[in-house]
Parts: structure tokens; C-alpha cells; sequence
């Protein structure tokens, strides 16, 4: 095919057609196609990221802030009983875990 016959198949006005030609090309290349595939893929990995942060959070505040607050408490507990201990001037007894 000739370059003539490419530039009378592309309409009246030569720098438009010229733009859409070479716009064209590029779109149709190889590096646009792995482009418009590596996007797709990370299009993919972003959404199962986002599925697997959503996940992590979502159990992070279920199992783990109750004990976080929690262990919390029995800290707050033990250091009342110390004090009270003190200012009552009883020997401080620390108390095992709870079991």
C-alpha cells in the first residue's frame, strides 16, 4: 500500500488526519497493548489488596482492641490495689494472672 493511498483514505483535512494516523499507530502498538495490560493487572491487585486491608481491619477491631482495652483494665486494677496497698502500709502483694 502506498503512502498516497493511506493519506487519500483519511479525509480532506491533512493535519487532522495526520494527528488521528499517528494517534492511531500508537494505540494500536505494542507498548500500548502491554500498557493496557499491566494496568489491567494492577487495577486487579489494587482491588485485592483493598479486599485483603479490609479484612485485616475488620478483625484487627474485632479481636484485638477488646483486648487491647482489656489488659488495659487489669493494668489500671493491679495499680489501684498498689496503691491501696501503700497508703494503707500493708505489704504490697501482687497478684498472679487470672487464669
Amino acid at each position: 500500500m502506498s503512502s498516497g493511498a493511506v493519506w487519500s483514505n483519511r479525509g480532506s483535512d491533512a493535519g487532522a488526519s495526520e494527528g488521528d494516523g499517528i494517534l492511531a499507530a500508537i494505540s494500536r502498538s505494542q507498548v500500548a497493548a502491554h500498557g493496557r495490560e499491566a494496568a489491567a493487572m494492577a487495577k486487579k491487585l489494587l482491588k485485592s489488596t483493598g479486599k485483603a486491608a479490609w479484612i485485616a481491619g475488620t478483625t484487627f477491631l474485632v479481636l484485638v482492641v477488646p483486648l487491647i482495652i482489656e489488659m488495659d483494665r487489669e493494668q489500671q486494677l493491679n495499680d489501684l490495689e498498689l496503691q491501696q496497698h501503700a497508703l494503707l502500709g500493708g505489704p504490697p502483694s501482687v497478684s498472679a494472672p487470672a487464669k
